[in-house]
């Protein structure tokens, strides 16, 4: 399990691409009360599974908002921009599929150790230098929706130089389990 002890986001690997030979990642997630929206995002190759299992789980896709409840089940195609959070007064709780698992659990990692090593901003974004060097490392699994995606491979190309040389790293072995 790993928490990120600022959003109260908690994940369980059931799982994971060792145990599946990358064709899945299963986890159980929670979210606390009003957790904050993560920035609109998407995953180039790869298909999400969600059902939840407890409390309610707001989604943003399509400029619409839509809001589960236990028992209901939902999937999100590659490249479908969206968001994911828990906008109701009690904790949500969703069982999560990601497939292929590539490297996801260790960019979930990744993010969530920057987080409880206070490496992050208010809304749970690690600085500019470091977004650089993580999204190039991870741009197979997780994109921002924007800027265009050329546009953020020209800058991040541009500014990892300059994260490396003030000791940024796209790899933490002390996140990754």
């Amino acid at each position: 399990m790993i928490r990120n002890t600022r959003s109260g986001q908690d994940i369980i690997f059931i799982q994971t691409s060792k145990d599946t030979n990358g064709k899945l990642l299963e986890m159980e997630a929670s979210w606390r009360p009003g957790s904050v929206p993560p920035p609109m995002h998407y995953h180039p190759f790869q298909l999400e599974e969600f059902m939840v299992l407890e409390g309610e789980l707001s989604v943003k896709m399509d400029g619409k908002i839509k809001v589960y409840f236990p028992g209901d089940i939902f999937s999100i195609p590659p490249r479908k921009a969206h968001s994911i959070w828990n906008n109701s007064h009690q904790k949500t709780v969703i069982n999560w599929k990601v497939k292929p698992a590539m490297t996801t659990e260790y960019f979930l990692e990744t993010g969530i150790g920057l987080a409880n090593d206070g490496k992050v901003n208010e809304s749970g974004m690690p600085n500019l230098l470091q977004v650089a060097l993580l999204a190039n490392r991870y741009s197979n699994v997780f994109r921002m929706s924007s800027p265009p995606y050329i546009l953020q491979r020209i800058v991040f190309y541009i500014l990892s130089p300059i994260a490396w040389i003030k000791g940024y790293k796209s790899v933490y072995r002390k996140y990754i389990d």
